[in-house]
């Protein structure tokens, strides 16, 4: 089953030196190389931040766009991985193993195939 784990860091992730955020994403890098050489790994990168973000909506024919990300929330989105594992507790196993998890949090969320169905 394919999952999609989302990383998210609040400011705290604005804190570290350079150092700690290349340890991490290295850190990062392992957990997806491993699960490259089983054939579980699918993609994922790393995200710029949300000041690079724009939000289109589209309302009444009019196409709005919103500089940054659109919720207002502490915490954005820093990246992504989509993974393909046996079941939810494969995938909750490999977001903790990351060191992203240490200093931000990741959603695991299954991958929905085709339109919806309710």
């Amino acid at each position: 089953m394919k999952y999609l784990l989302m990383i998210a860091f609040d400011e705290t992730w604005d804190r570290l030196s350079l150092a700690e955020r290349q340890e991490i994403y290295w850190g990062q890098m392992e957990v997806a190389n491993e699960l490259r050489a089983k054939g579980q790994y699918l993609g994922g990168n790393p995200l710029h931040p949300t000041t690079t973000a724009t939000t289109v909506r589209v309302r009444d024919g009019k196409t709005l766009l919103t500089d940054g990300p659109f919720a207002e929330t502490r915490e954005h989105l820093g990246g992504y991985m989509l993974i393909d594992v046996d079941n939810l507790d494969d995938a909750i196993a490999i977001a903790a193993r990351g060191p992203v998890a240490r200093v931000g949090s990741v959603e695991v969320r299954p991958v929905r195939d085709g339109a919806p169905e309710s």
